[in-house]
């Protein structure tokens, strides 16, 4: 028996969640059982374990995208027992049960072998969030852009994905301007690298010019809506946007002006179904590339009982840098 956090629903259609006992018979099919260290919060999983949830559409669950620990068996010969491993996405914790659990059994081909440079803390310090920053400054840095052509926009910096990017893009030698709604959160991100500090309701607002002047040589751009549309319209000629958030809102009141009149580009960023060999590479960049001081600096700590909490906060943007949970906590 294990402790794992349960979100289930019942015949009147109300959903609970809470922290329960669960024997190991009952975790889902796949060829490795992982006893898991650590999990962390995204803002997915605030989706499904906040009060006001209730995304999921298979129960009972257990929630958690991200998780890591060791392997403690395997009918796969790419894992043995004692391996260090992680898992973010394929859906794992919305289908799948996750990572909210101290075991978690999953698919051979869902894992990914244990980066040089991390442990199970830190990579979940990192986790889907983290993968995401990457992912977004591999997308930029393929499309040409380079610290010498100016400073870098990172929307929402003071959550995971800003957090991360910030860090790396800073560490890579870019000048990085970071945007939020928190003043007290302008010495945090300045810690990790930012060197500009842009208050979120300068740029959060409806376009109201196609252009406006230049100002951006590349973004990572964490919240959509709005906030996206106005971004695009400041943005050098020729650089690029990688999106990768919807907090701000899924629709885009934008015009095609940035895209024809100065080249813009607007990347899609895409973390659950990565393929294998893009996910190597990417966790290869993040053990190189950022700063594990900073990655430090982000985490704060919570425990299963806390999760249902934390759910709410980080849908409501009061979650700071990365939230690594202690499962056996």
């Amino acid at each position: 028996m294990f402790n794992a956090l349960i979100l289930d629903k019942n015949e009147a259609g109300e959903t609970s969640i809470g922290v329960q006992q669960v024997d190991e018979s009952q975790l889902p099919d796949g060829d490795v059982i992982v006893a898991v260290d650590y999990s962390n919060v995204n803002f997915k999983d605030g989706l499904f374990i906040s009060p006001t949830g209730g995304r999921a559409t298979v129960y009972p669950l257990v929630p958690g995208i991200d998780f890591a620990g060791t392997v403690e068996s395997s009918t796969d010969d790419r894992y043995k027992v004692g391996d260090k491993v992680l898992l973010t996405g394929w859906r794992v914790g919305e289908t799948h049960w996750g990572g909210y659990a101290q075991k978690a059994r999953v698919k051979a081909d869902w894992l990914v072998p244990m980066p040089a440079g991390l442990d199970s803390r830190l990579a979940m310090a990192v986790g889907t969030a983290g993968f995401t920053a990457i992912l977004a400054v591999m997308a930029l840095e393929d499309h040409g852009l380079k610290p010498a052509d100016g400073p870098v926009l990172v929307t929402g910096a003071a959550g995971g994905v800003g957090s991360v990017a910030t860090a790396i893009l800073a560490n890579l030698g870019y000048e990085v301007a970071a945007v939020t709604g928190r003043p007290e959160a302008a010495e945090y991100l300045k810690s990790l690298g930012a060197s500009i500090i842009v208050p979120r309701e300068e740029i959060n607002e409806v376009v109201k010019r196609p252009l406006e002047d230049q100002k951006w040589a590349g973004c990572v751009e964490a919240v959509g809506g709005e906030m996206l549309a106005r971004v695009l319209g400041q943005m050098n000629y020729g650089a690029s946007v990688a999106t990768i958030g919807l907090a701000g809102g899924a629709k885009l009141p934008a015009n095609v002006m940035p895209f024809i009149l100065r080249g813009v580009n607007l990347l899609g960023i895409e973390s659950v179904m990565q393929p294998y060999d893009n996910r190597l590479r990417a966790w290869e960049r993040i053990g190189r590339d950022l700063p594990m001081d900073k990655l430090e600096a982000m985490i704060q700590t919570a425990v299963l009982a806390d999760l249902p909490q934390l759910g709410a906060d980080i849908l409501a943007g009061k979650v700071k840098g990365r939230m690594v949970v202690d499962v056996n906590a």
